[in-house]
Formats: structure tokens, C-alpha cells, sequence
């Protein structure tokens, strides 16, 4: 059932970044696809610890904030670009306590972070993120810890 399951997943990203509908395209990302889900199965990567099949409804709603959080700031970001007469840009590198207790965790808030139009994660440590904000607004966004609150642990990712 997982292989299937992990066939099934694959063939349709396949086909979201293809777009792709004539029969000799579909029929070489079946074939794609199965090939990929036999070498997956004969090096042993397909398990019962595979990332996507015990993913709980908590990702999925991270991934809908991260979506709302990117189109904010892109908007932002646009706002900045396209304003005329002085730029309202003020860049900010500010230090953040990386308060998740994984590392896990840590790499996605981080990422998070990076993936926002507007700023960049400069450096990740043990207890903090650097990180670097095209403006002082962006940069109290991030100090307000929504984000961070929103970011699953390890452990709350698998049901």
C-alpha cells in the first residue's frame, strides 16, 4: 500500500510541474514514476518512517501560514519597490533566540525565515538566528515570534 501510495504522490507533483496531457508524455511519467518508486524500494527508502505518509493536519496548516506569510511580504516588497520618490528601506540585522528544542525545528524556522521576501537568515547557532530584515517593520514582524510559534516541532509533525 505505501508504494503505491508513494507511486500515486509522485506521478501527480509530476504532472503539477509538468502540466503535461498528451499520452506520450503521461505514459513516460507513469514510466518515470515507476522506476523511480523501484529504485526507491530496492535501495530501501520506502519505510515506515517516510516523510510523507504520517505527516499530520499541523504541517499542512504551517504550510498554508508560510503561504499567507510569503504573499505578505512579497506584497511589502513590492509596496518598497514601487513607491515613488525615497525608498522606505531601512535594512536591520537582528539577532533571534532559536527557541525550538530540535534541530529540526531550528533548520525550519530558519528556512521560514529566508523563504519571507524581505529577509534572509545570515547564521543558525545553538540558542540563535541572525538574521537580516529589509526594514525595521520586517524585522518587529519577526521579534513578535508568530512565526517561530507557528514553526511544528519534530515530534508535532508525525501523528
Amino acid at each position: 500500500m505505501r508504494t503505491i501510495v508513494t507511486a500515486c504522490l509522485i506521478f501527480l507533483f509530476w504532472f503539477m510541474l509538468s502540466g503535461h496531457t498528451g499520452t506520450l508524455l503521461l505514459t513516460f511519467g507513469v514510466l518515470s514514476t515507476m522506476l523511480t518508486v523501484y529504485l526507491a524500494k530496492r535501495m530501501s527508502i520506502i519505510d515506515h518512517e517516510s516523510y510523507p505518509f504520517h505527516l499530520s493536519w499541523r504541517l499542512l496548516g504551517y504550510y498554508f501560514y508560510l503561504g499567507k506569510e510569503i504573499l505578505k511580504a512579497n506584497v511589502d516588497v513590492i509596496k518598497r519597490i514601487l513607491t515613488p520618490g525615497r525608498v522606505n528601506i531601512s535594512p536591520q540585522v537582528m539577532t533571534l533566540p532559536a527557541i525550538k528544542k530540535t534541530a529540526l525545528g531550528k533548520v525550519i524556522y530558519a528556512n521560514s525565515i529566508t523563504l519571507t521576501p524581505g529577509t534572509v537568515t545570515l547564521e543558525l547557532s545553538d540558542d540563535e538566528i541572525k538574521v537580516h530584515a529589509l526594514s525595521k517593520e520586517g524585522a518587529e514582524d519577526l521579534q513578535k515570534s508568530d512565526m517561530v510559534k507557528a514553526v511544528p516541532e519534530n515530534g508535532e509533525l508525525f501523528s
